[in-house]
């Protein structure tokens, strides 16, 4: 099977990200944002996709987190996106319920080509120790964005944030371990399009 890798570099003037990254990886990471709760949700997302991801990125965090986040979804995006291909053979749509303690998050994803974020996600509280939990939606935007994903999240249940935002982000990990899979069965293209 060819190697779904991908490594994507990029610098404006707000952030400079290198991303590196393997689909097929065992959940291995290394990530380094300049933000401490961030690098524990992307340790986790990459965790549970079993995605080895190599992040560093420094950001203009004096001023605030939101563009080092926002632009860290999209990278990731673009790497997902270089790293599936031509998606030949993938089983294109992820889901999954998850539960984390008191919380409870549903995630379904397609990697349709059509990007879309349907986020109904009320995070309880503006912060999560000194992160904003409103950048979790800014997050995933990028990442659908980046990838062309549509993605549905959505928050059942959940009184803590962190046990919350930690619910999403392990969910979008299984959802995504789920499209990128290879099914055997599926010889082309997973559209009746023949394109996605």
């Amino acid at each position: 099977m060819k190697e779904r890798t991908s490594r994507i570099e990029r610098k404006t003037a707000e952030t400079e990200i290198l991303l590196s990254l393997n689909l097929d990886g065992s959940g291995e990471s290394a990530i380094a944002t300049g933000i401490g709760f961030f690098d524990h949700m992307l340790t986790l997302l990459a965790r549970h996709a079993l995605f080895d991801l190599h992040l560093e990125a420094r950001g203009d965090v004096e001023v605030d987190a939101h563009h080092t986040v926002e632009d860290v979804g999209i990278v990731l995006g673009k790497a997902l996106l270089a790293a599936v291909g031509d998606k030949k053979g993938m089983v294109r749509y992820g889901f999954c319920l998850l539960p984390m303690d008191e919380a409870l998050a549903r995630v379904a994803l397609d990697f349709s080509g059509r990007p879309d974020l349907e986020w109904r996600a009320d995070i309880p509280g503006p912060k999560c120790g000194a992160f904003d939990t409103c950048l979790g939606r800014e997050f995933m935007r990028g990442l659908a964005v980046g990838a062309g994903l549509t993605l549905h999240v959505d928050l059942l249940a959940g009184s803590d944030p962190h046990h919350s935002l930690e619910a999403v982000f392990k969910g979008v990990g299984r959802a995504l371990r789920m499209a990128v899979a290879i099914d055997p069965r599926e010889r082309g293209i997973p559209s009746s399009k023949g394109v996605l």
